[in-house]
């Protein structure tokens, strides 16, 4: 069995290349690119490189989840003969499907490298990396993973449904109005960038293969979504220089004000008041956070600790979620956790 050899062609045009990139290139008997639609693929074929491209696979295909598979598995049938090389847009181990699987299979691959399209992004926000960001693709976008306070760059935004789903994600957690900037072919001969309000994102037309979308963190007092800002509040609070009633609480004087939530919670389910709900939900939160920081200052535990027990507990008695285990109606779901449960006592030794 042959040998494949994974280059990128970098997030550009042909002279963003590394040196020892493009000289495998020139010397490549056999080359397989998974798309021509690149800018440095033109300049290729205008220099005599023959190349085999995979584009047809996106057409016979629904899914993105579909294409790369055949193309990996197209790609290992090849090796079968001789020594391929696989030429992929960026860098091969930047948010290149087809390069996980190919490492993930039992074929042999070697990963020569490439140019990212991420110092290009920097260079052209003009930014410094150094304060942290997250990098996130379009196809997998969710606020669950979104962090506020930090830069955000959003890639493969190519199409504007794309465009509209990751616009409606994002505006979960942002403010409408919130400055973002769309970059086009980022350290290429046709970069473009443009500053727009969120709301904006989606209103364009064609198809924009090197479009990345960056976000920057909001203010501190601006990420009312994150349960970051609301352990800061909650810190500050029941700190050294916070609140002096919360300081001289203790976990038992608290409690009248947890039931207090609670049944007010309850009144808001039973009035079927949902904003009063939404707001009981976060009274009762709150309260939640002054036992476990009160807690911590104590030195008793930490929310870490309350963290780790309940999403252990969340795991453990849910393998019909997460591991296969058939459970189909209530009542199997009932007994499942029964047995679970006294598994839990007999190692406790209860």
């Amino acid at each position: 069995m042959g040998k494949i050899e994974i280059i990128g062609l970098g997030s550009s045009n042909l002279d963003q290349i590394p040196l020892g990139v493009y000289r495998k290139i020139k010397q490549a008997d056999k080359l397989f690119v998974r798309t021509k639609d690149h800018p440095a693929v033109a300049e290729l074929q205008a220099e005599g490189v023959e190349m085999n491209f995979f584009d047809n696979d996106y057409e016979k295909f629904d899914t993105f989840d579909q294409v790369y598979p055949a193309i990996v598995d197209k790609l290992i049938e090849l090796a079968k003969e001789e020594d391929i090389v696989y030429a992929v847009p960026g860098h091969p181990m930047v948010a290149e499907r087809t390069v996980q699987l190919l490492i993930e299979s039992d074929q042999e691959v070697d990963v020569i490298g490439g140019k990212s399209f991420i110092d290009d992004m920097f260079q052209t926000l003009e930014l410094d990396p150094v304060d942290g960001f997250q990098l996130l693709d379009a196809f997998d976008l969710s606020t669950d993973v979104i962090q506020t306070g930090q830069s955000v760059i959003i890639m493969q935004v190519f199409n504007q449904l794309m465009a509209s789903e990751v616009k409606l994600t994002l505006m979960e957690k942002y403010p409408d109005e919130h400055q973002i900037c769309v970059v086009d072919a980022a350290g290429g001969l046709s970069e473009q960038k443009q500053w727009m309000p969120l709301y904006e994102l989606d209103r364009f037309e064609g198809v924009h293969n090197l479009r990345s979308i960056y976000v920057p963190a909001l203010d501190r007092d601006e990420r009312t979504t994150s349960f970051e800002l609301l352990q800061y509040y909650i810190d500050a609070i029941t700190g050294e220089s916070g609140d002096i009633w919360v300081k001289e609480q203790t976990a038992l004087t608290l409690l009248p004000y947890l039931k207090e939530e609670t049944q007010e919670l309850i009144e808001a389910y039973e009035n079927d008041d949902i904003d009063n709900v939404i707001e009981e939900l976060g009274d009762v939160l709150m309260q939640i956070l002054y036992h476990t920081n009160l807690a911590e200052n104590a030195g008793m535990f930490s929310l870490e600790e309350v963290l780790d027990g309940i999403n252990r507990k969340l795991r453990r008695r849910h393998p019909h979620v997460f591991d296969g285990v058939e459970a189909n109606t209530p009542e199997e779901v009932d007994a499942l956790w029964q047995e679970i449960k006294k598994k839990e006592k007999e190692e406790r030794g209860f």
